[in-house]
């Protein structure tokens, strides 16, 4: 026992290997049992890796590294979405605007425009390969970079994609370790993303771009405490322009620009007129930036191809879900049919008012309280969605890093659960599952805020 003890994190760090070299290898997302039990044997180990004080950052960050290298010469095998990256890219680099045409009409009409079209096309699948592509300018230039370096190889692309991925986690941890110390937390607290198995498997392992959409939104966090806003503005732009999802943050940081107590008299309201007027231009500069990005695809057809791939995921696209399908049940007892295209429009609503009460009501003057109110308008528009995909956790777990919410953890390690509807054939969730889910994740989530309460009444 004392040998044991002695070398528990060398054991916790072999059997990870062996775990994430099964992962990377040999094991099919159909598998679901087998998945799940490498799933929590590799939480156990990172568990036991986080809690370790005697182990050093540097050892920890190399530890980071050669998890993630164990997945570098493996075809991703929980998702399928990486055939999409290589077909964009690869239409980019051939001339053609990925964002007005569908791979679906190129192989119906029998034409390659790209190599390995047809195998590009059948792994992609028939859902994704009919819909425009939905993947920001930024997003287009890794699949580019991609292409670029291996236009004929599938494999040599997802070496591309995967080395782009590290590159900026490794960035994550670079500015999430100073933006942690200017904040005065424990530098540590980074390795609850960096060395996550959900962070590893989904971003690394699955090549989804949430790494770089995080890499840029945590050096603009970083660059905000600084008070360099112009540029934190225009990296947050960069953010945006791999996933949507900053957007949702944008009206969070008025308080934090006008939270000063001197206040002008404007048009009969007591304001900090100056702070006011840095975060109009603050984000004018992130739309304007998003919208240059955005400006060499500009056609006539952009917008409307864009805007509908989009809304696919407001109104036909339903899937590990948590109040929507409380709603949508209610409208099957009420109504004899799916109510997805009112819940749909609804739902953004809701998140939208929510976010203006965060902006308004609720104290965002400091960089941590900030960083906590995108984490809770973030996850009130994720629990009110159509469609939560596992990666989806990404944004939340690493905003977790910067407050003294732990839940996101909880749910990186409960998202695994989801891959129950690919053990099915054909496809199917099974809601007791979905349930299961989310009745863990808020029983977790009631505890952190009771206890926050507590606190405050001390």
């Amino acid at each position: 026992m004392a040998f044991l003890k002695k070398y528990t994190t060398a054991f916790a760090v072999c059997l990870s290997i062996i775990a994430y070299f099964l992962f990377a290898y040999f094991i099919e997302r159909t598998a679901f049992y087998t998945v799940c039990f490498l799933w929590f044997s590799l939480f156990t180990g990172f568990y036991i890796l986080i809690k370790n004080k005697q182990t050093s950052f540097e050892t920890l960050a190399a530890i980071a590294i050669v998890f993630r290298l164990v997945f570098l010469f493996s075809i991703p095998n929980l998702s399928q979405d990486f055939y999409r990256f290589i077909w964009d890219g690869r239409m980019l680099l051939n001339g053609f605007n990925p964002y007005l045409s569908l791979p679906e009409t190129f192989i119906q009409q029998n034409i390659q425009p790209i190599a390995d079209a047809k195998e590009l096309y059948a792994g992609m699948g028939s859902l994704n390969g009919s819909h425009f592509t939905n993947y920001p300018p930024l997003n287009q230039l890794c699949f580019f970079i991609a292409a670029l370096f291996a236009s004929k190889s599938i494999f040599g692309s997802v070496i591309v994609l995967r080395t782009l991925i590290i590159l900026a986690d490794l960035g994550i941890l670079y500015f999430g370790k100073k933006l942690l110390q200017n904040l005065n937390l424990p530098i540590k607290n980074i390795f609850w993303y960096v060395l996550n198995p959900f962070i590893i498997i989904e971003m690394t392992g699955n090549l989804h771009f949430e790494s770089v959409m995080l890499f840029f939104l945590v050096w603009a966090l970083y660059k905000l405490q600084q008070q360099k806003w112009i540029f934190a503005a225009i990296l947050i732009a960069c953010s945006v322009s791999v996933k949507l999802i900053p957007l949702l943050f944008l009206p969070l940081f008025f308080q934090w620009f006008v939270h000063s107590k001197v206040k002008e008299n404007w048009m009969g309201f007591k304001i900090n007129l100056k702070g006011f007027l840095k975060f109009i231009a603050f984000n004018s500069i992130i739309l304007i930036v998003t919208a240059l990005l955005f400006l060499p695809f500009f056609s006539s057809e952009l917008i409307d191809n864009y805007s509908n791939s989009v809304g696919l995921w407001f109104r036909n696209f339903e899937f590990n879900a948590s109040f929507y399908y409380i709603f949508r049940e209610i409208g099957y007892l009420f109504r004899g049919y799916n109510e997805i295209a009112i819940i749909g429009k609804i739902t953004p609503v809701l998140t939208i008012l929510f976010l203006l009460y965060l902006t308004f009501f609720r104290k965002n003057k400091g960089n941590i309280q900030l960083i906590t109110a995108m984490l809770f308008g973030l996850c009130f528009y994720y629990f009110t969605a159509t469609t939560v995909h596992p990666w989806y956790v990404a944004t939340p777990l690493i905003l977790s890093v910067f407050t003294k919410y732990k839940f996101p953890v909880v749910w990186s390690l409960l998202i695994i659960l989801t891959y129950q509807a690919y053990a099915n054939t054909p496809w199917q969730e099974n809601l007791c599952i979905v349930f299961l889910e989310y009745f863990v994740l808020y029983s977790f989530i009631s505890y952190e805020l009771w206890q926050d309460y507590k606190m405050k009444k001390l």
